[in-house]
């Protein structure tokens, strides 16, 4: 594997860190980032965030050092923000700028002119980081609780340019950015100056890298070009890994045969001998010649073939190790019986609709803010209302008369619908996993569930342990599994911005669940390279103007 950037911003060795619980996430991590852009992946659970938290220094080492070249900013996954705090505060400039004012406002205090430095064009590098992140000016004057998520990680993104540290990590940066917001993180992303660490599992982005770094099994690798290259190199790299495996295998099979033969043949030999030598066929002083020259013939041969056999077993151990023994989701999914002619939802606008049949896959696409989960939220409860059932928590199925056509003009036309939120809601926390799944497929018994649950690799101990104990990947697991496994299956799949926050290897299990699955499914998502593997039949954006909402579609 190789890199084509020589310097290296940040080195780690012999990187360990240890939870006070005494879980170790990293232990006795070493490697390099270089000068330029550099995506690094992983599994969720593999220490991603964790190695970005112990680089920024937010985090301190149980052992081993960290070495970095300057500066370091750092934008975490999940910002904390304080919504009384204003932009110029989130963007780290409120000290300066509040200076520069003071002073053109003419107060000569000598702190203000300290506070202001060499920075006394820092209002109009502040509004000029904030047009380039596609915000208005005027922002710089706001407070953070007017912002929307999305442009609260813009903001922040613009306020770590402003600062120009020579170093900038970036953790999940896309989760909360529409499609307009990440094709402004892209640009900025381009035109980086300075070293750039980005944890994230959006392939767009990640194409925009130099280098692909991969945390893998406690080991930090890094290649030398984007995405798609590093895993076109990994599946090259894995696919000659399983051929050596399996000539491996019969290399050490053959030895291992030809060890029992030989083994037999010296057996064969030695019942010879004694048989001569009970037959006095032969004189007891040749026999005794023989027989020492047979135990070093034989000792030799054992040598031998036991030499070859060990080393043949070495080469398969090594040979296994290059393969990668990661489990993947293989589901067999109960069947809904969707018909081709059955109506399953109708979306619209109150001035044009769309017709959900049979089992297709619907995309509802739009800028941040416009409705889109909360159409998705009264689809869901309404049905729920329709069939007499008690709505899922936090949905309200009630709808004001002058609520917005887009409410009023869409509905579905089934009440067997699966929903699952951006937060993974709707899991019982204190009860066990198996217990979740029984409550959607009550009439499964349960070796069946287990067995099912299996398949998404929810295995052994795991489905006796309370929700509320899981990791992050195992609970979108088994609120997939809740959702895909229910008795009776449902015609509908509900999907909230599915992908946010796994790592790429669950995504690709998502897509093959949903891709198996005979229903239809309805997905908001601003994840493209996601939207693409799904085979979308229907593309909707929602659109919200003067005029009031409008949605367009394209079927494909």
């Amino acid at each position: 594997m190789s890199s084509h950037t020589t310097t290296a911003a940040v080195t780690i060795d012999g990187l360990s860190f240890t939870w006070p619980d005494g879980t170790v996430v990293l232990g006795g991590l070493s490697g390099s980032f270089g000068a330029g852009r550099t995506g690094l992946v992983g599994r969720n659970g593999s220490g991603k965030t964790t190695l970005l938290r112990l680089l920024a220094g937010e985090l301190t080492p149980t052992s081993g050092h960290v070495v970095v070249t300057g500066e370091v900013a750092y934008l975490p996954q999940r910002l904390t923000l304080d919504t009384d705090r204003r932009v110029a505060e989130l963007l780290g400039i409120a000290t300066e700028l509040d200076a520069v004012r003071a002073i053109t406002s003419g107060d000569v205090d000598p702190a203000h002119f300290d506070a202001v430095g060499d920075d006394w064009d820092i209002e109009a590098r502040a509004e000029g980081s904030l047009a380039e992140a596609g915000l208005d000016p005027s922002f710089l004057d706001r407070t953070v609780g007017e912002l929307s998520g999305g442009e609260a990680v813009l903001v922040a993104i613009a306020g770590i340019r402003l600062r120009r540290a020579p170093i900038t990590l970036l953790d999940e940066p896309t989760n909360n950015l529409d499609r307009v917001a990440r094709a402004r993180l892209g640009e900025m992303v381009r035109s980086w100056k300075g070293s750039l660490i980005v944890v994230s599992h959006d392939v767009t982005l990640l194409e925009l890298m130099d280098e692909t770094a991969e945390l893998y099994a406690n080991e930090l690798t890094v290649f030398g070009g984007p995405y798609s290259e590093w895993r076109a190199w990994l599946d090259a790299e894995q696919q000659a890994a399983q051929q050596a495996e399996t000539a491996a295998k019969q290399a050490y099979k053959k030895e291992k045969r030809q060890r029992i033969e030989a083994e037999s043949k010296l057996a064969t030999r030695s019942q010879m001998a004694r048989k001569a030598e009970v037959e006095k066929r032969v004189p007891k002083i040749i026999a005794n010649g023989r027989k020492m020259a047979a135990q070093v013939s034989a000792g030799k041969l054992r040598t031998e073939v036991a030499g070859k056999e060990a080393d043949a077993r070495q080469a398969l151990d090594d040979a296994g190790h290059r393969v990668r023994d990661d489990a993947t989701m293989r589901i067999d999914l109960p069947d809904p019986q969707v018909s081709r002619a059955r109506r399953i939802a109708t979306l619209g606008d109150g001035e044009r609709s769309w017709i959900v049949q049979g089992p297709e896959r619907v995309a509802l696409i739009g800028a941040n803010g416009v409705g889109k989960t909360t159409l998705l939220r009264r689809l869901v409860a309404s049905a729920a209302q329709d069939s007499g059932e008690t709505a899922p928590i936090g949905l309200d199925s009630a709808i004001p008369d002058d609520v917005r056509p887009i409410l009023r003009s869409s509905e579905t036309h089934t009440d067997r619908i699966g929903y699952l939120s951006q937060r993974v809601a709707g899991l019982d926390e204190p009860e066990s996993v198996l217990a979740n799944i029984a409550a959607a497929a009550a009439h499964v018994p349960e070796k069946q569930l287990r067995n099912r649950l299996a398949r998404f690799l929810i295995r052994g101990a795991t489905v006796d342990r309370p929700v509320s104990s899981l990791s992050g990947g195992e609970r979108f697991r088994v609120a997939l599994a809740k959702l895909l496994l229910a008795d009776p299956a449902p015609h509908l799949v509900v999907l909230d911005e599915p992908t946010n926050n796994l790592d790429l290897d669950t995504v690709d299990q998502l897509v093959r669940a949903l891709r198996a699955y005979q229903g239809a499914v309805l997905v908001v998502s601003h994840d493209d390279a996601f939207l693409a593997q799904l085979d979308i039949d229907l593309t909707l954006e929602l659109t919200v103007g003067e005029e009031g909402d409008r949605m367009l579609g394209e079927r494909t």
